[in-house]
């Protein structure tokens, strides 16, 4: 593959909802450039992008792929992102590199929530992006109606390039109204052809034209001011007005086609080159000198200092780590040492090479704005700059979203058990949404998500990449007890087997705390010798550990110890920590113990069409809506609080209650006392554990 310099090089991130066939238009656009003979299909699980195991049996893209493409001189570099909602941290790796967009839209199914997301993503990073309605062969497609959704949907700055030429089975091709011609597809040579515009089109393009021309004239005030005085425009004027206008993000271009058809291809991929950026056409990279705290700018240039920032890792079993990577500055070749600023490690550049899904293509070099791959760097991980070794400098972190649903991961062999740790560390390298760790308390390995789908994504992936098989069950929640009310009580340790014995004596008095657990003596006359409280103290730290209720441990607790006995030989600190324990259970069964369990903080984002639904739902969790507040997209935050048990499954029935368009975070705030029937059952089912 030849190098390339900045400005002949495009880095796009293809979005849209699952099935929307992205994987099969970059088939088609790889075909197109010569990249492969054929295109493969989804279903067949022969694309170059979804190359993954699991990918291939669920028929749907888990991974971004890197897919560069050589096109009239130029270079695209092609990231073919999931649409799945539960893989958003593939999108926004992707998105961080690029700095064009396309979103792909089944033309039969419309305006998906794939879609909407994408949108709100590629807007939030002010990222310039095409529209492109894909399926346009599909039967009860309304051309003028989804036009007039989308403009509804995001405005009017979504204008349409393309007029289709036929319906359904008889979708031949479009008319390119910015450069006034049609492209009509040509089965025997499978490929499109420019041909004249025929008669019956020119009314319907004479209104999508004006609005064109419109857009071409609010671009600029010479252009406005040419508008009104009713002179026409170049075709120079048109297209370098668009392409302002697409990069400044005040016009989204609209492009039709087929990708099983191969109709539309080549026009998407000259339109890509004409109005999406090139690395060097948006802002200056920026980062922060590690050294002295300072911000830090690098030019886009092959002769600058050599900056990176690593926006991907792929845990292969058998090539080991690689990093995939975007040149941000200067360049890069193999045998180079360079510096990792986050973990102050120099790391050696062994062979370079470009990805095409699972294909490397090695090369020596490469130059800025390019992405390429490494293998092994032991010391460097997704986010992280490497950059010269005498120019330092860190660029902002890859945001990466909480996990929200956790399970608890059991391994099922002693073989298993062995082996899981080093797995799940080549994992988290590979996902930075997913999470593992170990809750001391309840003893159970809990690994985290943003979804069902993705666990289980993991879970097969251990088994088939690392040979590690794994149960998944829900986690066990971890309860407290406490008491209502105040008690005093003796607790008396006595034995005697021949020999010196055991005695303590002591009388506590438990009553309700702020404080998680206090420990005070009021002791008068040395009935208990001082050597043995800090034994009695022992002796009730160890006690809490394990209530009377279910075995959960106790907090907000007071315990003074008022009075006791001692013997001058049997007595000892052992004993005396028996006695305490002895007081402690006898103790919290008389002050009235209660369950408590985990209350969650929790913050929803959803449109507003869902509030309904969600306050209700809320309250069948035995939540508290605390409050609301507008966001500035229309959208609504909901706060509330809710207990932790009801919400273990709460980001699979978000999903499906608001069509995958709501969010949530969630948080621990405090314990709360558990409702007695609800009590009840929870202590039952402690009983039968150990009966």
């Amino acid at each position: 593959m030849n190098n390339y310099s900045a400005d002949k090089i495009r880095n796009i991130s293809f979005l849209g909802h699952h099935g929307s066939g992205k994987t099969t238009l970059v088939e088609s656009m790889l075909m197109t450039t010569g990249a492969i003979k054929r295109i493969g299909k989804v279903e067949d699980g022969n694309t170059v992008s979804d190359f993954d195991k699991e990918e291939k049996k669920r028929e749907v893209s888990i991974y971004t792929s890197l897919l560069p493409l050589e096109w009239k001189g130029h270079k695209y570099n092609i990231l073919d992102t999931p649409g799945y909602f539960d893989f958003v941290g593939e999108v926004n790796s992707a998105l961080r590199v690029s700095k064009g967009a396309v979103i792909v839209l089944d033309a039969s199914s419309g305006i998906e929530v794939g879609c909407e997301k994408a949108w709100k993503l590629t807007r939030k990073r002010n990222t310039p992006t095409i529209l492109y309605i894909n399926k346009m062969d599909k039967e009860n497609i309304n051309y003028d109606k989804l036009i007039g959704e989308l403009k509804e949907k995001f405005g009017k700055a979504v204008i349409p390039f393309h007029i289709p030429i036929g319906k359904e089975n008889e979708f031949k091709g479009f008319v390119n109204i910015v450069d006034m011609k049609a492209r009509i597809y040509n089965k025997d040579k499978n490929t499109c052809e420019d041909a004249e515009i025929w008669p019956e089109k020119e009314v319907k393009m004479g209104d999508y034209r004006d609005m064109l021309i419109e857009s071409v004239a609010e671009s600029d005030d010479e252009l406005l001011e040419k508008y009104f005085e009713g002179e026409e425009f170049t075709e120079e004027e048109i297209h370098s007005a668009l392409r302002k206008g697409v990069i400044n993000g005040k016009l989204i271009p609209v492009l039709i086609g087929s990708a099983t058809l191969n109709v539309g291809t080549e026009t998407l991929l000259n339109m890509m080159w004409d109005y999406l950026p090139s690395p060097r056409d948006l802002e200056t990279p920026s980062g922060i000198n590690p050294d002295t705290n300072e911000e830090e700018l690098r030019e886009i240039k092959d002769d600058a200092p050599f900056s990176a920032i690593v926006f991907k890792t792929i845990a292969d079993p058998y090539l080991g780590k690689i990093s995939l990577f975007q040149v941000r500055s200067g360049m890069i070749k193999k045998d180079d040492e360079v510096y990792n600023p986050s973990t102050k490690e120099i790391e050696k550049i062994g062979s370079l090479f470009m990805l095409r899904g699972k294909e490397q293509i090695e090369v020596n070099e490469i130059h800025a704005g390019d992405i390429g791959a490494v293998a092994k760097l032991n010391n460097t991980y997704t986010s992280n700059t490497l950059c010269d070794k005498n120019k330092h400098i860190i660029y902002e972190d890859i945001y990466f979203p909480q996990p929200t649903l956790f399970m608890a991961a059991k391994p099922m062999t002693k073989n298993d058990e062995e082996k899981i740790g080093q797995a799940f560390q080549k994992l988290l390298e590979e996902d930075k949404t997913f999470s593992v760790e170990r809750n001391n308390e309840t003893k159970e390995l809990l690994i985290g998500g943003q979804g069902n789908t993705q666990l289980e994504v993991i879970k097969n992936k251990l088994k088939n990449d690392f040979g590690v098989n794994i149960e998944l069950s829900d986690p066990k929640i971890a309860y407290r007890e406490t008491i209502k009310e105040s008690s005093n009580v003796q607790g008396k340790h006595k034995k005697q087997s021949g020999g010196a014995g055991q005695y303590g004596d002591v009388i506590i008095k438990f009553e309700p705390s702020e404080e998680e657990f206090v420990f005070e003596e009021k002791i008068f006359g040395g009935s208990v010798p001082r050597q043995y409280i800090p034994a009695v103290e022992k002796g009730l730290r160890d006690a809490i550990n394990k209530g009377p209720l279910a075995g959960y441990p106790v907090v907000n607790l007071k315990a003074t110890l008022l009075d006791g006995s001692y013997h001058p030989v049997d007595s000892n600190e052992m004993a005396f920590r028996m006695a305490a324990a002895l007081a402690f259970r006898k103790g919290i069964q008389k002050a009235n113990p209660v369950l408590l369990e985990p209350i969650m903080k929790v913050e929803i984002i959803i449109p507003d069409d869902y509030m309904g639904d969600i306050m209700g739902d809320m309250n069948k969790r035995r939540g508290r809506i605390l409050g609301m507040e507008p966001c500035e997209d229309g959208s609504q935050i909901v706060r509330a609080e809710a207990p932790q048990a009801e919400m273990f499954k709460y980001t699979i029935d978000l999903k499906s209650m608001t069509q995958a368009r709501g969010t949530f975070s969630m948080e621990f705030v405090r314990y709360e006392e558990i409702p007695e029937h609800i009590s009840e059952k929870i202590i039952e089912e402690e009983k039968n554990k150990t009966a």
